[in-house]
């Protein structure tokens, strides 16, 4: 479990805070279709629910995933930050598992982002966030 501590601590570090705002460096082509699975390291954290995984260094390999069991709030709102450390902590750099799925509007893609719930050592990156203390809350 990650407490606000080592959300804070992470934030203090620099994770994103006070860099600019950059492009989601995630350029690979998207599952088209509900239920398709595919894995890869998590390369790249955009806020508290969206992130890209890829099996290579390359970002042309890496896939924009945006958490279907997880709404965290914007970047802008008050815990957006918070909510960007706390994904950042919990999933950079480990290996994660993902299923592609339909969102509340029934596309599988939303913002060129794919839909989809992953996990990180068969644990649930959503529930790994509410675990964390991490408040929902986004659109």
């Amino acid at each position: 479990m990650i407490g606000r501590g080592a959300i804070g601590c992470a934030l203090l570090a620099g994770i994103g805070a006070a860099s600019p705002a950059l492009a989601d460096p995630c350029t690979s082509p998207l599952p088209s279709s509900a239920g398709q699975r595919f894995s890869g390291s998590v390369r790249y954290v955009g806020d508290g629910d969206s992130m890209c995984i890829g099996t290579s260094d390359d970002p042309q390999t890496w896939i924009e995933v945006r958490l279907a069991d997880f709404d965290a709030p914007e970047l802008h709102a008050p815990s957006g930050m918070e909510a960007k450390a706390a994904l950042t902590t919990i999933a950079l750099g480990h290996p994660a598992s993902c299923t592609s799925m339909r969102g509340r509007s029934g596309r599988v893609r939303v913002y060129d982002r794919v839909i989809a719930v992953c996990t990180i050592r068969g644990r649930s990156i959503g529930t790994l966030l509410r675990q964390a203390g991490v408040p929902e809350g986004g659109r």
